[in-house]
């Protein structure tokens, strides 16, 4: 994913990778990564709590507005 990520910031598109797996995560390079404390298979939080969903997006979205790539943030539950 972080290549796909390189490629399309190289085209002028914003990216934000949710990873679950900080330990590897940390090793690519992808422009920006949101570290999340759900499981595999739920990125965005657990299923039908639409609630933390917008949560999760809404800092992801926010995280766009880094422009001093690569930058990784550990999400604290807030938007």
């Amino acid at each position: 994913m972080s290549l796909v990520a390189s490629v399309l910031e190289a085209r002028g598109i914003a990216t934000v990778m949710l990873s679950v797996m900080p330990e590897i995560s940390s090793r690519l390079t992808a422009p920006r990564t949101l570290v999340v404390p759900f499981g595999l298979g739920t990125p965005v939080g657990p299923p039908r709590d639409a609630a933390t969903h917008r949560r999760v997006i809404a800092a992801a979205l926010a995280l766009t507005a880094e422009t001093s790539v690569p930058v990784s943030c550990v999400w604290d539950g807030s938007a």
